[in-house]
């Protein structure tokens, strides 16, 4: 009997009861296999709460041509659907990598877009989960074209609603470009995220991710990039105009945070875990420009951005890759108003003539700019060294943050005491008075945070056990903060 094609299912086996259209969906599903990898239904499921997530435009089907098989795979490559995460409601897609290699379609690309559709006009975040090897190539044009509408629709939504890009699999061709367009990029050890085909080319692997910057976390396997997806959705609002996200904190807004071990050397996260809630920071680019960290917490329920010098890399200098990590999550943070919090002890600027070969000035130059654009509330501390225009980039009163704290023990300086020691003082040397005697001069008559204070570059010096409480109170004073003043109807004239 002849077969009639019709929206891509043959008479000969089109569904027909409620239970052979679940039959048909179900096809291809793959089960967890030993590597920790899950079928596409496996991982859209796993996102969401329990008994939540609600599939549409299930039964789409691809375009037939005459390059299919007799008896082709006919439901498209691409699970799309709702549903709560922590009660929030988010919308996502899961590319099929079981069917055509999750190859990008006409149909494919039509039904993300509606995914975005949607999700735009309910104001809620996207998740992508991706594993396609590239287009559908018997389409031609038509899958080219459904990947520019893709594109289309995620630059449409930046900046509106938050969009995580989840990388279990394979992101190939203009599949990597779109994930990379993504706020968040997740990938697992197994990922491979290029532009050209690995055989061609080589690369594209979880470390060459995270060193090129495009890998936001690197998790283990699928369960854990899913978990982190969900715990980066309760740190973000749902889109630009609900502010930063509120939550009650059983944690003390005054007690007193002892840094010790920050002060003797350790990592500026066991500062950032001693003054935030519960001790909970969820870093982003961990593994990428580490002199710098960034990520979020909260502090007394306020959900914050975090971007913070890391005296124990590198002496928290900064360099172009660093400086592009913290432009990054800042201007996430003022698109969705988030305060952020800078935490400044550096060196100053990287010198090496490999960094001058890179867009050094250019990467500086953004991240100034970022800080002096943003809207959003900047509270800075100066919890270290501040040597050189550094100081002045990274959060400073002069381009634009709201509240400058700096401790008792910071050193604030245009120069680091030994180059200011050897361009202005060195003739000060002599037999009676050294080269450390004049260093140690410096840090104490030029450097320290009172004569910054003077200046008016630090609003206040404080203790070290105080850090939680004044920055908590300098926060919730600015949560009112707005990118615009209220409108003046009149002055109210002494009549």
């Amino acid at each position: 009997m002849e077969k009639k094609i019709i929206g891509g299912l043959s008479r000969t086996n089109a569904p027909k009861t409620a239970a052979d259209f679940r039959a048909l969906l179900l096809k291809n599903d793959k089960s967890v296999s030993k590597n920790g990898a899950m079928s596409a239904r496996d991982r859209i499921t796993r996102l969401f709460d329990e008994g939540t997530f609600t599939e549409i435009a299930a039964y789409t089907s691809r375009r037939m041509s005459e390059f299919d098989a007799e008896a082709p795979d006919e439901l498209e490559s691409v699970i799309t659907g709702y549903g709560a995460v922590d009660g929030v409601l988010v919308y996502a897609f899961s590319q099929d990598f079981a069917r055509t290699k999750g190859s990008v379609s006409e149909a494919a690309a039509r039904k993300i877009c509606f995914v975005y559709k949607l999700a735009m006009e309910n104001g809620c975040p996207v998740v992508g989960i991706f594993d396609s090897a590239g287009a559908y190539l018997p389409e031609g044009v038509r899958a080219l074209a459904g990947y520019g509408k893709i594109m289309k629709a995620v630059s449409d939504a930046s900046g509106i609603i938050p969009q995580i890009a989840v990388i279990p699999g394979v992101a190939e061709g203009a599949s990597a470009v779109i994930a990379s367009m993504f706020d968040f990029v997740i990938v697992t050890d197994g990922a491979r995220v290029s532009v050209n085909p690995p055989f061609i080319v080589g690369g594209g692997e979880a470390d060459d991710t995270a060193e090129a910057g495009i890998a936001s976390y690197r998790a283990a396997d699928d369960a854990e990039a899913l978990g982190v997806a969900r715990l980066l959705i309760s740190y973000i609002p749902s889109n630009n105009e609900d502010g930063t996200v509120e939550n009650e904190s059983s944690d003390d807004v005054n007690r007193l945070v002892d840094i010790s071990e920050y002060l003797n050397g350790e990592n500026v996260k066991s500062l950032i875990g001693a003054f935030v809630d519960e001790g909970k920071y969820f870093e982003i680019l961990a593994d990428y420009a580490k002199s710098v960290s960034t990520g979020f917490a909260s502090l007394n329920g306020f959900t914050c951005g975090i971007v913070a010098c890391d005296h124990s890399e590198n002496d928290g200098r900064l360099t172009s890759k660093a400086a592009r990590k913290a432009a990054k999550l800042i201007s996430f943070c003022d698109a969705f108003g988030i305060p952020v919090i800078t935490i400044v002890d550096t060196e100053g600027y990287e010198v090496s003539g490999e960094e001058e070969k890179n867009p050094f000035s250019a990467e500086i130059g953004k991240l100034a700019g970022t800080y002096a654009g943003a809207k959003v509330p900047l509270i800075t501390l100066v919890a270290g060294k501040a040597y050189g225009s550094a100081f002045s980039v990274l959060g400073s009163n002069a381009l634009g943050a709201d509240i400058v704290f700096a401790l008792d023990s910071a050193k604030i300086s245009s120069l680091n005491p030994k180059s200011a020691v050897a361009l202005l003082w060195n003739s000060k040397i002599t037999k009676n008075t050294s080269r450390d005697e004049l260093e140690t001069m410096w840090n104490e008559k030029v450097a320290n945070t009172f004569e910054a204070a003077k200046a008016g570059e630090v609003d206040d010096i404080i203790d070290s056990a105080e850090i939680r409480q004044r920055l908590a109170s300098a926060l919730l004073m600015l949560s009112g903060k707005t990118a615009y003043a209220p409108r003046k109807r009149h002055a109210n004239m002494p009549l």
